[in-house]
């Protein structure tokens, strides 16, 4: 049974997408305009003006250095004129694929790019590269068409607070108060991005329940549960790094186990069925399904993070470590749980006290979540959650 309906829920979701995609062919999007705001010699912003949001593609190439836009079942209403600016020489469009519409400029150099719709306009951010550079110097950027703006709510849990300290640092430091640093550093740039938006699980030194931080992250509909801590290891003053954590099958199944017997209050867990009018092994299938789903994006989002924190300082572990913290447990949220160092190691303490060390930190993280949205960013919007 339960093969059975895995297999319906995959054919709806495929005739869902194959929906999508002629119903957003039968209505071109018009591309009406660009402009250039804010233009220097280090940076430009480019603002392409359409009738609607479609999902889009930018990448830059070198040699020569060129700006690909990519946009789906889009026209262009008017000629892109040649706008004089020190980033590029020339811009030119063409059709793709009969209804797509690809824009290249000719730059004169190296740039790193970031894309993102406000409303139903296209702003492409260029950068000055550095010297050293591949081929393809950029992540590419995907954008589905919402039907509304849609914000990515990002839950940051700082370990800890209040009577409890969490872990103590060979002189003295407490967890409790630099994980709060690092998540509140985490909050200002997740809000620096046009589209998340941050929530703090605890932004002061007060305690939380452990269950209660996962209701939190529920109540703002969270889309990524993120946990911040620090380690402590007193019998060995040598251990050090980083690590990152997701969960443990075996925390996955007692969480479920506790889902479902408490189902008739689970009525928004998977994506807003009601399991109290649901068989027991129906109600099963459906938590196994959304439990699935959630632990694969948990580990994308793990190893995206752990591979940031690896250019930051050393990692205690390489790989991406399950357990069973009562944090990570939300059936329906991708979470991890961040070492950030250890306290018990001199070294790492006396970094991790310095707000440069623990900016690093952040950013690490937040370039792993970066990472994370810009190669799931599709599948989130188009899986209804607008």
């Amino acid at each position: 049974m339960g093969f059975f309906l895995e297999d319906k829920m995959r054919l709806f979701i495929s005739l869902f997408l194959l929906t999508f995609s002629v119903s957003s062919l039968a209505s071109p999007v018009k591309l009406l305009d660009m402009q250039i705001l804010q233009p220097s010699k280090y940076n430009m912003r480019l603002v392409f003006k359409l009738n609607s949001a479609t999902i889009h593609k930018v990448f830059t190439l070198r040699s020569p250095n060129r700006l690909v836009i990519d946009l789906t079942n889009t026209k262009l209403m008017n000629n892109l004129h040649n706008l004089n600016h020190v980033f590029f020489k020339n811009i030119r469009s063409a059709v793709r694929n009969s209804n797509d519409l690809r824009v290249v400029l000719d730059l004169t150099m190296g740039v790193r790019s970031k894309s993102f719709f406000k409303g139903y306009n296209l702003i492409i951010d260029l950068n000055k590269w550095g010297t050293k550079s591949r081929d393809i110097i950029t992540t590419e950027y995907y954008q589905a068409p919402p039907k509304a703006k849609r914000e990515f709510v990002i839950a940051i849990d700082a370990g800890h607070g209040g009577k409890d300290p969490g872990a103590t640092g060979w002189n003295g430091t407490q967890e409790k108060k630099v994980v709060l640093a690092i998540a509140k550093e985490l909050a200002r740039l997740v809000a620096k991005e046009a589209d998340m938006r941050p929530v703090m699980i605890r932004n002061g030194d007060y305690f939380v329940k452990l269950h209660k931080r996962l209701e939190l992250a529920r109540q703002h509909k969270a889309d990524l549960f993120v946990s911040i801590h620090a380690d402590a290891y007193p019998d060995d003053h040598e251990v050090q790094g980083s690590s990152v954590f997701m969960l443990s099958q075996k925390g996955a199944s007692s969480e479920a186990a506790r889902w479902l017997a408490e189902k008739e209050n689970a009525v928004d867990l998977i994506g807003g069925i009601n399991l109290h009018d649901k068989d027991n092994l129906l109600a099963e299938v459906l938590l196994n399904l959304s439990q699935a789903g959630t632990l694969k994006a948990s580990a994308n989002l793990g190893e995206s993070v752990l591979k940031r924190l690896s250019k930051v300082g050393k990692v205690h572990s390489s790989q991406l470590q399950r357990a069973n913290f009562v944090v990570l447990r939300s059936p329906d949220i991708a979470s991890i749980l961040v070492e950030t160092a250890f306290l018990s190691n001199p070294s790492e303490e006396r970094k991790i006290n310095s707000p440069y060390y623990r900016r690093r930190i952040a950013t690490a993280i937040m370039l792993g979540i970066r990472e994370y949205f810009a190669k799931n960013r599709i599948s989130f919007l188009t899986a209804g959650i607008n």
